[in-house]
């Protein structure tokens, strides 16, 4: 699996949060080093709907860049996708009688795969395409690629693809293809689902210095996915980083002081010192990362440092996906973000994982500005 497994000891202690230099705590913040929740498998299937930032996201709130004509070509794309997924609850079922005749191949791939660079709204459309398929909620599911390894390793194999199979929609967000091991796997849960008559959408992302160079991802991703390669139709999609567009660079980590006061100030927010935080992310699985930001409306870290292995670095990235889909601005003291990772992992396999984890963190932190009294 690509998510690192946590380590069997118990988990670490609460790193110790400093009183507020001015006294002026209204209720002490919590720390999310103190948090190890169990999340039971059904919960895992229930939350595979569109994150609290998309829960919004609509084909009609998606904003094209004009000078990228491909965003707009996405939107009418997915919008005819969303039409054709419809039909009977049991269309396209496995379950046939032996002397029913077969139902006629639907027209067009049965697939979307939408490749693209950080930040061009590919989340936003697939969530879009989520809440624009006519199905209940509990007929379409919509996770990251980690969240759905997670799914398989709590049900097991076949039970995922007896649930996932009476859907008619499975959104995949940020395909990840620098496991073999995981992408095997996946690549034949979705040829089951295929065969049930389940429609399939996924994104991923093009490293930035390859944007230039063709259908780079969209090749790898068909590529691994070989079998499953005649059912996707790959939709590219230019254009810049909107989270950073036109926008100034984000603050500068601020002084200890500030960051432990301004998290005793906030309501709702965590105080952990960062080097505590990535020791207990290796005691909790990272599919409970979510529910360990359960109700938590900022994130204080002091002593941000650059991570030291790329365990820890994997840990990380989950922890930056779950706080950017939930909003959770993140307030720090020490290394920017954009030191938070070696050059030698920017090269790296894993180096998609850290390049889109530094952009979310970025957006994190500016979001994170009004929190601070003046």
């Amino acid at each position: 699996m690509s998510s690192p497994q946590p380590s069997s000891s118990s988990s670490a202690p609460s790193a110790p949060i400093a009183e507020p230099p001015d006294g002026g705590s209204t209720a002490a913040p919590v720390a999310l080093s103190s948090r190890a929740p169990q999340v039971p498998a059904d919960r895992l299937v229930a939350e595979m709907v569109p994150p609290p930032r998309f829960q919004g996201a609509r084909f009609d709130t998606y904003i094209p860049d004009t000078k990228q004509p491909s965003q707009s070509e996405a939107v009418q794309v997915l919008s005819t996708f969303a039409a054709g997924i419809g039909g009977s609850a049991d269309a396209g079922s496995a379950k046939r009688r032996w002397f029913a005749k077969k139902p006629a191949t639907p027209k067009g791939p049965r697939g979307v795969y939408l490749d693209g660079g950080y930040g061009v709204g590919k989340t936003h459309l697939l969530a879009s395409l989520w809440h624009a398929t006519d199905a209940p909620p509990e007929r379409k599911a919509f996770g990251t690629f980690v969240e759905l390894t997670n799914l398989v390793g709590a049900l097991g194999f076949q039970q995922t693809v007896r649930t996932l199979g009476e859907h008619r929609l499975l959104c995949i967000d940020e395909f990840e293809l620098d496991d073999p091991g995981d992408t095997v796997l996946v690549s034949s849960l979705l040829s089951r689902l295929v065969e049930a008559g389940v429609a399939l959408a996924a994104t991923s992302n093009t490293l930035p210095g390859k944007l230039g160079e063709g259908r780079f991802a969209a090749a790898d991703f068909l590529r691994e996915i070989q079998g499953l390669s005649a059912h996707f139709r790959p939709l590219r999609i230019d254009g810049d980083d909107y989270r950073h567009r036109g926008l100034p660079q984000a603050p500068a980590p601020y002084d200890d002081e500030t960051v432990t006061r301004t998290a005793h100030r906030t309501p709702g927010a965590s105080l952990d010192d960062f080097p505590s935080l990535l020791e207990h992310l290796s005691q909790v699985h990272p599919s409970r990362y979510g529910a360990m930001c359960d109700g938590i409306r900022a994130v204080c870290l002091t002593d941000v440092q650059a991570v030291p292995d790329q365990s820890t670095a994997l840990r990380l990235v989950v922890l930056a996906d779950r706080l950017y889909d939930r909003e959770v601005p993140v307030l720090t003291s020490g290394k920017a973000f954009d030191e938070l990772f070696s050059d030698e992992m920017l090269r790296g396999g894993y180096r998609k994982k850290y390049f889109r984890a530094i952009s979310r963190l970025t957006a994190l932190a500016r979001d994170a500005g009004p929190l601070v009294a003046p």
